[in-house]
């Protein structure tokens, strides 16, 4: 049915072009009225210009049904809005105001035509045509359309005023918005004569994109009204709040005939969604649907922000119903004015029985919708609705409501800066000084016949300040300067709403300095909460943490990752962690890279005390022998292993668990050096004695052989002689090493280890392996020759005790090699330390062990006869 009807006004609307573009170009201004429906209701009043009005008093239109067999019926508007009214009564003010004023229109009067849109786009272009195409038949003056008005003032949707703005732009003809804001409404090409003092939803949205940034919100939710309001500016924010990286959850659209079916899915996919901010950008008509649906469906916990259209409508903010959920909800609103003086009483002044209310059409369905009783009129009483008859004592004075509230004054304020920016425009046309003025061959305009597109040259250029102090002028868009207020719905003592101005976007600060200003403390979030609401996906991952995307999921949602060892990431959603360089190594929580722990074989931990007490324990032993032997020198079992070799012997060992100690501790240039070379030294020092020992059995008991006198070839000077001529090749060897490439402490950092290894390079490997080698040497030799003199005879044969040392010696210097080679670090140091010992300790307990235990225990087996007795034993040997 809406649709016929639109067709039926499309098709009134070609005629009427035609009939223009039919006469000849002297006579373009010149019309005939339009034989169609009966007129609409309109608020009059003359003037020498009539300024035309465009208001939404009704929110909407009953149509009727079409049967194309006889006329229809006049559509009925309902729902009566006070909101609007007053918007409509502060126009009649300012143009009031205006005509009393002596300064700005001397001897000038502006008139107004004023009509009712009804919300609907029908309604809205059938004004606008009845404002261009006069009034009734016949009524021609002079070759011009009796009534028509030069600038029209409206329509406040931006649906209305899209429809009304390309019907006024093929005339030219100036329309000035106070509460459109699509942001497609800047289109020049394709609305040059539309301005407006409501600032562009483009603002609009940045400041909402801006306050979404500042709460660090991810994840926000859209839901906008199906109109080019709310679909485009919803569009505009989606578009921006992805670009800083925050994510949509939901992106819904209120049907215009608020289907149950389909606000019930749009809750249910808010309440799904998880997120825990939603954005409404749409009419307030549609957003209370929306809020009755989550009344119903009982969805709470959600931190609604407001788009300008409903951010401060009484139509949701009054009722009581609306509060549990709406409460703490934020949005923004264009600047509101302070006080407009007399504007009260103005509101006030309006009564049934005074004089020209006969000439207002909209007087008595306002007055029957506030007292809710019934005018008499020419249809007697309301019939329909059962009103009683009004009384006549009703005064608006008594009631509150928001008519006439005018603390909130917004839109209002935009009314009344569209009708003095039109005033001012007029003011400068009248001051045009002949042969200067902005047309052909510098031409004035004529002030006696406004043209409209004249005016509207003026309208572009106007710029004054008002008697508030704040300015107005249109950008090369039409648009005006953009300055919001932040409003917070919060609860007064009475428990009604109240709009609190927490903070304030100014699109005019300059460059350098934040547009968005929050005072944050006197935010009152949903819930009567004092904390910010959180709304993401998924929580910030915490330093320590990455992001680990979820596979088809926005980028909003992730899962948050631990840091690897070794790694970090020491700021919140971290995208990576970052590997600490080598020498550093991440804490535990994983959020800084702190200096590796030096490790090395150290006289403090458990390991290092260990063989630091093995080492003291051999070096104590070795002195307990030497003592038992010093203190027993003289007996046989000394004297028979030649004395001066057991005691050299046994200083040297001394001195091998001494060196071992060299290993354990801080590595550094000289203990480096050290602990190789006294380790080389100190062990061929040890062997040759050994080797020197195993000569002198097996020389001793081939002197006994009748002619030989091989023994004097190895006397003392020559066993002198021979270990230090053993000993002597290691210390040149070890002396090369140091000179070509010496031992240093090296620190091993690997990627995967928490500690930098601290310990000693060989430097030469080859240095190395010949120190080795030449004490592996030594050790093979003597061990061959104590296995040849194992059979020889004395009842205490040291050949069998050498035999069994070596073994034990070159056992534990062979597993040492893949021991030392597979440990990693420190333990490398300490198998050495371990090698050393346990070779020290062999050579102390095979050598020396059975000496002291005759020695002590067993005195009676200390003689010359016992230790020449040749043992049984040796016969099965």
């Amino acid at each position: 049915m809406k649709r016929s009807g639109f067709l039926c006004v499309t098709v009134l609307c070609l005629e009427f072009f035609c009939l223009i573009s039919s006469q000849p170009q002297s006579k373009l201004q010149q019309c005939r009225p339009m034989v169609g429906p009966s007129a609409l209701p309109v608020l009059q009043r003359d003037g020498n210009v009539m300024l035309g009005g465009l208001f939404s008093l009704h929110d909407m239109v009953m149509q009727p049904d079409f049967f194309f067999t006889s006329k229809p019926a006049r559509s009925r508007c309902t729902g009566f809005n006070f909101r609007t009214f007053r918007w409509m009564q502060t126009m009649m003010f300012a143009i009031e105001e205006i005509n009393r004023d002596d300064h700005l229109l001397p001897n000038f009067t502006l008139g107004y035509k004023i009509y009712d849109s009804c919300s609907t786009p029908y309604h809205a272009l059938r004004a606008s045509v009845e404002l261009m195409g006069g009034e009734g038949e016949g009524e021609v003056e002079g070759g011009s359309c009796h009534g028509l008005v030069p600038v029209v003032i409206g329509d406040g949707g931006s649906t209305l005023s899209l429809v009304v703005a390309r019907f006024l732009g093929v005339f030219r003809l100036p329309q000035v918005s106070y509460f459109s804001s699509c942001a497609c409404l800047s289109n020049k090409a394709e609305f040059p004569a539309f301005l407006r003092t409501m600032p562009s939803d483009f603002f609009q949205v940045d400041a909402l994109v801006q306050l979404v940034q500042h709460f660090s919100w991810k994840w926000v939710g859209v839901v906008a009204g199906d109109d080019a309001y709310g679909r485009g500016g919803a569009q505009i924010f989606s578009e921006k709040v992805q670009r800083l990286g925050a994510c949509m959850a939901l992106h819904e659209i209120i049907p215009k005939n608020h289907a149950e079916g389909a606000m019930a899915s749009i809750v249910a996919r808010i309440r799904s969604s998880g997120a825990g901010v939603v954005l409404v950008f749409a009419l307030e008509q549609d957003a209370g649907a929306l809020f009755d649906e989550a009344l119903r469906q009982g969805l709470t916990g959600v931190q609604w922000l407001a788009s300008e259209a409903w951010s401060t409508a009484s139509v949701l903010s009054t009722p009581p119903r609306f509060l549990p959920i709406l409460q703490g909800s934020m949005g923004f609103a264009i600047r509101r004015a302070v006080h407009i003086p007399g504007l009260q009483e103005f509101l006030l002044r309006l009564h049934p029985s005074s004089p020209d209310a006969s000439e207002d059409p909209f007087l008595r369905p306002f007055w029957e919708e506030v007292f809710k009783c019934s005018l008499q009129g020419d249809g007697g009483g309301d019939s329909q609705g059962g009103k009683p008859l009004c009384s006549g004592s009703e005064d608006l004075g008594s009631v509150r409501n928001i008519y006439s509230d005018v603390s909130q004054l917004r839109i209002s304020y935009n009314v009344y800066k569209a009708v003095y920016a039109i005033a001012h425009a007029l003011h400068a046309m009248r001051s045009c000084e002949t042969g200067r003025g902005p047309f052909p061959l510098h031409a004035c305009p004529n002030t006696d016949s406004i043209q409209p597109w004249q005016l509207l040259h003026y309208l572009k250029k106007v710029e004054f300040s008002n008697s508030f102090g704040d300015e107005t002028k249109f950008d090369v868009n039409g648009d005006p300067v953009a300055v919001y207020d932040l409003v917070n719905w919060q609860l007064g003592a009475e428990g009604q709403v109240k709009f609190v101005t927490v903070g304030r976007f100014d699109e005019t600060t300059s460059l350098g300095r934040k547009k968005l200003y929050i005072q944050k403390t006197d935010i009152i979030w949903n819930g009567n909460q004092t904390t910010v609401p959180l709304s993401v996906c998924s929580s910030s991952c915490l330093p320590g943490t990455r992001r680990a995307i979820r596979p088809h999921f926005p980028v909003c949602c992730f899962d948050c990752v631990v840091c690897t060892a070794g790694e970090i990431s020491n700021k919140t959603d971290a995208i990576e962690c970052v590997r600490c360089l080598p020498e550093f190594w991440s804490n535990e929580e994983c959020t800084a890279c702190i200096p590796k722990q030096v490790d090395f074989l150290s006289y403090g931990d458990t390991m290092g005390m260990a063989l630091l007490s093995v080492a003291l324990l051999g070096s104590f032993c070795t002195a307990t022998v030497v003592l038992i032997f010093a203190c027993h020198h003289a007996t046989p079992i000394v004297r028979a292993n030649n004395s001066e070799l057991s005691f050299l012997l046994l200083f040297s060992l001394t001195l091998c668990f001494l060196c071992s100690l060299t290993f354990i501790g801080r590595p550094s240039e000289w203990s480096c050096m050290l602990r190789h070379t006294a380790f080389g030294i100190t062990f061929v020092l040890c062997i040759s004695c050994v080797l020197g020992k195993t000569i002198v059995v097996l020389m001793a008991f081939r002197a006994t052989l009748p002619g030989s006198n091989v023994m004097k070839w190895f006397g003392p000077l020559q066993q002198r002689a021979f270990i230090s001529l053993c000993t002597l090749v290691q210390v040149v060897i070890c002396a090369v090493w140091l000179a070509v490439s010496p031992p240093s402490p090296r620190r091993l950092m690997t990627r995967e280890s928490a500690c930098v290894i601290l310990l000693c390079d060989e430097g030469s490997a080859l240095g190395f392996c010949l120190v080795l080698g030449y004490i592996g040497l030594l050790a093979s030799l003597c061990l061959l020759l104590a296995f040849l003199g194992r059979k020889l005879p004395d009842n205490f044969n040291e050949a069998k005790l050498i035999t069994f040392s070596m073994l034990i010696f070159c056992a534990v210097w062979v597993a040492f090699v893949p021991a030392y080679v597979s440990s990693p670090g420190k333990y490398s140091t300490a198998t050495e330390v371990f090698a050393i010992l346990g070779s020290s300790f062999g050579l102390l307990t095979c050598l020396f062990l059975p000496k002291c235990y005759i020695i002590l225990l067993k005195p009676e087996k200390n003689n010359r006869k016992h230790l020449m007795a040749k043992s049984e034993s040796d016969k099965t040997f």
